[in-house]
């Protein structure tokens, strides 16, 4: 599997650790589009299976990049295009610290909800919430429905009652009555 994928993008994203490289500023060249697909599940996939080494998953979340035409692995040479069926990340745990709300997400990022890390509840087709709360760059996490569940056990209603809660010094609103 590792064969496939170009060496550049394993050693720069190795290089990171756990800091995150300055991917925002590369511009290299397009260079085609590589057979990666995260599932709406949140599953990294490569060539039709699922990338099962936690470590290589983070490591190319360090150089995911969205871009106006889609999401892309960036590194200083090359810029190589990816499929992704939502978001690509997924809130896996949330916890309060003071007044601030502090996501985990699936590879290990954490945000904080705030003013610059924005909460967004969206209704989907089959009326579902379907909540999201942004990770970096154009980047977000879906947030799981076990983690949106102690949101909404959480949170309170305001004077107009909405429900919903503070975090980074901003009112998030979770969903209104039907």
């Amino acid at each position: 599997m590792i064969g496939a994928i170009p060496a550049g993008l394993i050693g720069i994203a190795d290089a990171a650790g756990r800091d995150l490289p300055p991917v925002h500023l590369w511009h290299p060249p397009h260079c085609g589009e590589i057979d990666i697909l995260i599932r709406a599940d949140g599953i990294w996939m490569h060539e039709g299976s699922p990338i099962g080494r936690k470590e290589l998953v983070r490591l190319f979340s360090t150089v995911l990049r969205k871009d106006p035409d889609g999401y892309c692995l960036v590194t200083p040479v090359e810029r190589l295009t990816i499929r992704v069926e939502d978001v690509p990340f997924r809130a896996v745990a949330v916890r309060r610290q003071g007044n601030d709300l502090i996501f985990t997400t699936d590879v290990g990022d954490e945000t904080v909800a705030g003013p610059e890390h924005p909460i967004r509840v969206i209704t989907a087709e089959d009326g579902e919430p379907r909540p999201y709360v942004h990770v970096r760059g154009d980047l977000e996490a879906r947030i799981e429905r076990a983690v949106f569940y102690d949101l909404v056990e959480a949170a309170e209603r305001n004077d107009q009652g909405v429900l919903g809660l503070w975090s980074g010094g901003v009112w998030f609103e979770l969903g209104r009555d039907r």
